[in-house]
């Protein structure tokens, strides 16, 4: 893999518009799952179950599978976060696209709910309350 000059840095030589085209196509291939399953009456039929997409199946296996190079997880993460990367726009526009579908297969389908609504920050938090009472004390009287 080529890399490409920056000021001070060299960073991989990527080419955007097969990154961008690749992106689309795993969330094509995302939106267009199926899985068999059994009738009632024993038949095995091919119904739609779309995908949650994620950045570590994308990273590790779909641009391994199409013989693209890019980042790690752990290196996207670092041109997310630096503005002056030359991949930094595209980086989040992917990223986002993923969490866009993977929030309308959640909502829509209660898919993974519990996998997805983690990987996106989603959370059901308890609320508790403190009454600062120690004991309480429960008499039962009989009617006697």
């Amino acid at each position: 893999m080529e890399t490409r000059e920056h000021v001070t840095r060299k960073f991989k030589d990527i080419d955007e518009e097969k990154l961008m085209d690749l992106a689309y196509a795993y969330c094509d291939d995302c939106m267009s799952g199926t899985k068999e399953v059994a009738t009632g009456s024993g038949k095995i039929v091919s119904i739609r179950d779309r995908f949650v997409p994620t950045i570590d199946y994308f990273l590790h296996h779909w641009l391994r599978k199409h013989e693209f190079e890019f980042y790690t997880k752990m290196g996207l993460w670092k041109v997310r976060q630096d503005p002056t990367h030359p991949y930094h726009d595209i980086s989040n526009k992917i990223v986002d696209m993923f969490k866009a579908l993977a929030t309308d297969i959640v909502a829509n389908e209660g898919k993974a709910i519990f996998y997805a609504k983690n990987a996106l920050g989603m959370t059901d938090r308890a609320v508790t309350e403190n009454t600062n009472i120690d004991t309480i004390t429960i008499k039962y009287e009989s009617p006697d």
